[in-house]
């Protein structure tokens, strides 16, 4: 069969040679976790047809990650149970592995990939998984194909760094359009021509390393002798694609019709969600996208000439234009400079300027200097920052607009910026389901000043960094309910 996924989105990690009388193509799920709209599996699922093998689809969940917890543990886990369960109904063999104790999984990749042709993973631009995959391409002898199924720009396309909103958007408005005729297929194990599996295909490997008793591990206390952060516990929003479907589907419904103006109110529940889901891949942003066009009823003849701005270009109501720059432009520049820049998380990276001013007011009197662990504890004098970090401890995550405003006043409270990056990003990961993430990682470095310009006048502590404060968004956005919910 002739493979539809663009050679731009595929990765060679290594120069092994293909091993011919293998008996199976893996694909080893690490940050698409998904059947559906996915390039990587979709090429994984091509190579099998064309090479007669069978296809195993493996999706592990190792110990040590830094920020481990049972937050992410159970939302990945939510996650896994889904593709088992639409696996069942499909001519391939899926193998979940959790790993229960720290150096348990040691040896299983090499081990199946004694038995596969060539294996493709996820090309993920973020936290571990680069360094992870250089790791494992060198030690393999066949092929690892390493698929990028993160955006709908391929990363690839970019020739340099994008350092403000306006130039990507404008750039993407105009190259944009020619890779919507190359959307990932929505259904790609529907397909009779991948070879069954055989039952005994993994038992060897099965015996030193169990698949995950998944419905165990998601039962009271199922998590509890892992050696993960038990202090961050589940929230109520479960993780996996039945969930992002749904949410989904509530958010075209009932919410993007009035998106652009309640997207920006903590009382409200104007956002589409949809961020811890895109961050852990149980939903393609290809999805999202052909799901909101159509609910527009957009066809490409709708397009308008680029204009760098944020309305106007796509041809559709104001609410959908608005919900597609976060998703097309400020989403997708952040995947760019992870992709780009290798020290994207680190403050060196922040534009020249931006340092410059802040060094400049280091020495500045700060009334306030708040340690770790008091901005953890939501114990500052603030009772708006303190309700925006009660609910990132409690529900994984920040209202759009408060979570500016929380790193702002980080920035505003701590001895120097570089502490203040450190914190944003210790807090930000440990609680946030959608942190450790390149566009949480562009919020993050936003407050410093990335994406961003110099504003006068110039401020103590903040230099020419953009400026707020809790009295001025007291009083532009109403927050008695928002407050209340989260007093203590």
């Amino acid at each position: 069969m002739v493979s539809c996924v663009p050679e731009i989105r595929i990765r060679k990690a290594n120069r092994g040679e293909l091993i011919e009388d293998a008996e199976c193509v893996v694909y080893w799920m690490t940050a698409f976790r998904r059947l559906r709209y996915n390039f990587a599996l979709q090429h994984a699922r091509d190579l099998a047809v064309e090479l007669s093998k069978p296809l195993v689809i493996f999706e592990p969940l190792r110990v040590r990650y830094r920020w481990a917890s049972d937050r992410f543990h159970r939302f990945i886990i939510e996650g896994m149970r889904d593709n088992a369960v639409a696996c069942q109904q499909q001519q391939v063999l899926y193998f979940p592995y959790v790993e229960p104790k720290p150096g348990a999984g040691s040896g299983l990749l090499a081990k199946l990939a004694e038995l596969a042709a060539v294996v493709v993973t996820d090309d993920f631009p973020c936290f571990f998984h680069p360094t992870m995959i250089q790791t494992v391409a060198r030690k393999l002898p066949q092929p690892l194909r390493v698929v990028d199924s993160n955006c709908l720009m391929p990363l690839a396309h970019a020739e340099r760094t994008f350092t403000v909103a306006h130039s990507y958007r404008r750039w993407m408005q105009k190259e944009l359009p020619q890779h919507l005729q190359d959307f990932p297929e929505e259904q790609p194990l529907d397909c009779d021509q991948l070879k069954p599996p055989p039952k005994q295909l993994l038992q060897a490997v099965q015996k030193s390393w169990p698949a995950a008793d998944l419905d165990a591990l998601l039962a009271k206390d199922g998590l509890c002798e892992f050696e993960i952060d038990h202090s961050v516990p589940p929230v109520d929003q479960s993780g996996g694609s039945q969930s992002a479907g749904q949410l989904l589907d509530q958010f075209i419904q009932d919410r993007l019709g009035s998106y652009d103006e309640e997207r920006n109110e903590p009382n409200a529940r104007g956002s589409s969600e949809l961020s811890p889901y895109l961050h852990f891949g149980h939903v393609s942003p290809h999805e999202v996208f052909e799901r909101i066009m159509k609910a527009e009823r957009w066809n490409p003849d709708k397009l308008q000439k680029p204009n760098g701005k944020v309305n106007g270009f796509w041809g559709v109501g104001e609410n959908a234009e608005a919900f597609l720059d976060q998703l097309c432009t400020w989403r997708e520049i952040g995947f760019n400079m992870s992709w780009r820049e290798p020290d994207y998380d680190q403050f060196d990276s922040l534009p020249e300027w931006s340092r410059k001013t802040m060094k400049a007011h280091i020495k500045d009197d700060r009334e306030y200097v708040y340690s770790l662990e008091e901005f953890e504890q939501a114990q500052t004098h603030d009772p708006i920052w303190n309700a925006a970090q009660r609910q990132l401890v409690r529900e994984g995550r920040i209202h759009n607009y408060l979570r500016m405003l929380w790193g702002k006043k980080i920035l505003h409270w701590t001895k120097t910026p570089r502490d203040a990056l450190d914190i944003m990003i210790e807090l930000n990961n440990k609680y946030a389901l959608d942190g450790r993430d390149p566009n949480s990682y562009s919020g993050i470095f936003w407050v410093l000043g990335r994406y961003d310009r110099a504003w006068g006048p110039e401020r103590p502590i903040f230099g020419k960094i953009r400026y707020m404060t809790s009295e001025n968004t007291a009083k532009k956005h109403k927050l008695d309910a928002y407050l209340e919910r989260f007093s203590d």
